[in-house]
């Protein structure tokens, strides 16, 4: 810091206001003068920018200097505030400090604590202007495929990079469509592994029957259908990253040969006695509490211990401000370019309804609403009221179906028959499983609002499992 601090000195005594500024100037700083509060507040409103230092006298002829500071909030704000008066009782003193003051100093002051202080508290506030500065300069609303600028954010921004370098095992917990697997790339993609592949398994969406098989191998023979020798997950990132997404759902027999991997560096495919050496590095993430899944006796404490060295937590998108209007136009223009479409950006009023809405289904929901409504809208504004019109509460997202409710598989436009009425499974005569599938999942969705989590809890599936079919669905659809 350079820069010589700016002082306007608020005292309605000529003589001392002049003693004053003689001795700041001789210190270096630059100088103005006000000898009351109204004149204070002018000099306020006309300087280019805010002084550094005020030194205001309490006593001045058109009010207290404690009832300016009350009445002006900016001036503790922008300037660090330097009480000087005559009367130097402790609780005159108190009582500026609690309005904001920096420092408080008593008449008759010797030049030196004045110059001393004065130069000080410009210098503070100096660096503080210099601090903030950075902090914008270094602000990121766009990092490694995430967007926001949120503090929430940035924190999460930090935390990729300190632990990308890294070799030891990170664990990611959030809630469901927070952006985990979007976590675990940035890390791939900033670590020294990053010429390696990074490849994802997730522990909940492959039965359990399979799920060693996919992660460690088989060999020829080890199984019914196991027709040739196959590499698991982990052989295949060997020198890069393996990512086990959902890996409180994992079987505790399976968790007890994930922790000896850990420990050891090797695997042993299904079938083999031979154990075989792997360089991964492993980052795993869950949408579960992990330690109430110890206490519950669901996932092993030794394995917990062992993988969250490293733990980020990503924020529910309800806790990063703004960002979920920043989402909701980047979703905006990316669907709209990919259906050839034109919509202004999102106004004042579809803004604020997607402030308001709880997003229980975070980014993942948003995407989707997005994407409807891109699909749905005519014109060029986009329409959220029927998509958003019901907000989605957590007893919605736990609420489960009543088991006097009929379960309904009928078309939205298709009555249903007496037949089916006297036997709703007469319904599904001359439907595929997956015209099957589709439909109770589309009336789970409907039953909930359209929200994710609580269809997939209604359901008994994970969030996850539900979202890759949409979005295979939806994907489908757009290939027609």
């Amino acid at each position: 810091m350079t820069e010589s601090p700016r002082v306007l000195i608020v005292e309605d005594t000529v003589s001392l206001a002049l003693t004053y500024a003689g001795q700041l100037e001789a210190a270096g700083c630059q100088v103005d003068m006000a000898a009351s509060g109204a004149e204070a507040g002018q000099q306020l409103i006309r300087s280019p920018q805010p002084f550094d230092v005020i030194l205001l006298d309490l006593g001045l002829p058109d009010g207290d200097g404690l009832e300016l500071l009350k009445a002006r909030p900016e001036m503790v704000r922008d300037s660090s505030v330097v009480v000087i008066t005559a009367d130097g009782s402790i609780n005159r003193a108190i009582e500026a400090m609690r309005c904001g003051a920096h420092d408080f100093l008593v008449k008759p002051t010797a030049p030196e604590r004045l110059t001393t202080t004065v130069v000080r508290a410009g210098q503070h506030r100096m660096l503080e202007r210099e601090v903030q500065q950075v902090r914008r300069i270094s602000r990121r609303d766009r990092f490694q495929g995430f967007v926001g600028a949120s503090d929430a954010m940035q924190a999460v921004y930090r935390a990729v990079e300190n632990v990308a370098a890294s070799k030891a095992t990170v664990f990611i917990t959030g809630e469901s469509g927070t952006g985990k697997e979007v976590t675990a790339e940035a890390i791939h993609a900033l670590s020294p592994r990053s010429s390696g592949r990074l490849v994802a398994i997730n522990c909940g969406a492959i039965p359990e029957n399979l799920l060693e098989s996919e992660l460690f191998g088989h060999v020829k023979g080890a199984f019914t259908g196991a027709l040739e020798h196959r590499d698991g997950a982990a052989r295949e990132a060997n020198g890069g990253t393996l990512f086990l997404d959902e890996i409180c759902e994992m079987d505790l027999k399976l968790q007890v040969k994930l922790l000896r991997f850990l420990q050891t560096g090797t695997i042993q495919k299904v079938g083999s006695s031979r154990p075989e050496a792997v360089d991964v590095r492993v980052i795993c993430a869950t949408n579960r509490d992990p330690a109430l899944e110890v206490r519950e006796g669901r996932f092993r404490e030794d394995l917990f211990y062992r993988l969250s060295v490293l733990p980020i937590e990503l924020p529910p998108l309800r806790e990063r401000g703004d960002d979920v209007v920043v989402l909701a136009q980047h979703f905006l223009e990316r669907f709209a370019e990919e259906e050839g479409r034109t919509f202004d950006p999102l106004d004042g009023e579809a803004s604020e309804q997607i402030k308001q809405h709880p997003w229980p289904g975070n980014v993942r929901e948003l995407q989707n609403v997005i994407r409807r409504a891109v699909v749905m809208s005519s014109g060029t504004t986009l329409s959220l009221g029927a998509l958003l019109a019901t907000p989605v509460t957590t007893a919605d997202i736990s609420r489960e179906p009543s088991i006097e409710t009929p379960l309904m598989l009928f078309g939205p436009s298709s009555p249903p028959s007496a037949d089916s009425l006297a036997d709703p499974l007469a319904a599904l005569d001359g439907l595929t499983l997956a015209e099957i599938e589709r439909r109770i999942i589309d009336r789970a969705l409907a039953r909930h609002d359209h929200s994710v989590p609580g269809a997939a809890r209604a359901l008994g599936l994970s969030p996850s499992t539900l979202y890759r079919k949409l979005e295979r669905w939806a994907q489908a659809s757009t290939q027609v």
